[in-house]
């Protein structure tokens, strides 16, 4: 690799989709790379949260439920998001956590399967997966009677028969960046008689997806990684409309029957009706602060339909990541690093993962007090993230050369580097 800085600020200079990076706040002398973990905070974010305690909370008080539409504003951003995942209009809703929608989505397909196939007893999940899915995975599991089968990803095939009831995958793993082919995964599982649950956290807004044309089942998703909503966003939960439409009319439940997911909640009656459609899935009081914050970083998406969109931001992911791993294999050759991501396009979400022979845990704090933030994963993967919307290709070029830097000195190896924090 050759590629000089002064070649990165050119390809930043011919970049058209440069002007989103003004639409983030980002603090001076630092490289964030670690938007798959928390989005960067957008310049409109504070002043309409500021808005919405101010004017609609401090004057609206109670009534802003009605006069600034509160009570649609789960569907509302979830259309926003349905846009940017290939789901329809009110196919998708925001509220609660990822695991909680994740929750209500398995139990949803398990309860499905035991009407449709009561005889298959296993739930398959990627080893690899991020650990809540699982430990969601294994408590229903025992709760059903069933059996959580982990399996790595190239075993999938093998797992596809009549033992298997719900497929449950994160369409990019959380920890090396590997992405599932959806569509052609999905095709697979259905002829065997699987419903597929998709974990969409490290997919949504930094990958084409199309869960219509992919024919998926359930899928869930946070909205404060590349979604960039803010610590806590709130997550969000879609359902094929063939299944929402047979929970129609069968009257079956999602398992958590809240107020709000109730047919008429004002009518307050002591007895549960669901509501039609996506609408059940709702469970409690939308978290309208941390939703004003989310709608922000959707708004940036629309913004971004001026420079070509997902398909645009996609393609300025790939190059970003092709330009990271080229420059840390031909810059820190002989470093103890070895790539865990896929080189394959295909097969590549939107971060980049180094496992370091001796542990990761040091560098990447010796990396963070330089400014580059990324982050670490046990027990020894140097994560890096790649957001579209605001990295540069000179961040690519600089994150690189600190790296360079941190290992040919040795300096992560001086003590204050190895203490662990409580978050890694």
């Amino acid at each position: 690799m050759t590629l000089t800085r002064q070649d990165c600020a050119a390809l930043d200079a011919a970049d058209a989709l440069s002007p989103l990076r003004d639409q983030f706040d980002l603090p001076d002398g630092v490289i964030y790379l670690d938007g798959n973990s928390l989005g960067a905070l957008p310049k409109a974010t504070a002043a309409r949260v500021q808005q919405v305690v101010r004017d609609e909370w401090g004057v609206g008080l109670i009534r802003s439920w009605n006069i600034a539409g509160w009570i649609d504003l789960a569907q509302r951003i979830g259309n926003q998001i349905a846009t940017l995942v290939g789901a329809g209009e009110n196919e998708l809703i925001v509220g609660d956590s990822t695991s909680v929608n994740l929750y209500k989505a398995l139990s949803t397909a398990i309860a499905l399967q035991k009407i449709d196939a009561p005889s298959r007893r296993a739930i398959v999940s990627e080893r690899s997966n991020f650990p809540t899915d699982l430990y969601i995975a294994e408590t229903l599991a025992r709760e059903h009677g069933m059996t959580l089968v982990l399996i790595d990803a190239d075993e999938l095939p093998a797992h596809l028969n009549d033992q298997l009831a719900v497929l449950m995958l994160t369409h990019v793993n959380y920890r090396t960046g590997r992405m599932f082919e959806m569509a052609q995964v999905t095709r697979d599982a259905h002829p065997a008689g699987a419903l597929v649950v998709w974990d969409l956290a490290h997919s949504a807004g930094a990958v084409p997806v199309d869960l219509t044309a992919a024919d998926a089942d359930f899928a869930v998703g946070c909205g404060y990684k590349y979604l960039n909503g803010g610590p806590g966003a709130p997550a969000f939960v879609w359902a094929h409309p063939r299944h929402t439409a047979r929970m129609d009319r069968e009257q079956l439940r999602q398992p958590l029957a809240g107020w709000l997911g109730h047919a008429a909640p004002f009518e307050f009656t002591t007895d549960y009706r669901p509501a039609l459609g996506i609408q059940r899935f709702i469970c409690g009081t939308p978290a309208l602060l941390s939703m004003s914050a989310l709608a922000c970083g959707l708004d940036v998406f629309a913004h971004a339909e001026r420079f070509g969109g997902l398909p645009a931001l996609r393609q300025k992911s790939l190059a970003l990541t092709d330009l990271f791993i080229a420059l840390v294999e031909a810059r820190c050759a002989n470093q103890g690093l070895k790539l865990v991501t896929p080189r394959e396009a295909a097969h590549r979400g939107s971060q980049a993962s180094f496992a370091h022979e001796t542990g990761g845990y040091p560098i990447m704090q010796a990396l963070i007090a330089r400014g580059v933030i990324g982050d670490f994963r046990a027990p020894d993967l140097l994560r890096f993230g790649f957001t579209p919307l605001y990295t540069r290709f000179v961040d690519v070029f600089d994150a690189v050369e600190h790296l360079r830097l941190v290992l040919t000195s040795g300096e992560w190896r001086e003590a204050r580097f190895n203490e662990r924090a409580a978050v890694t």
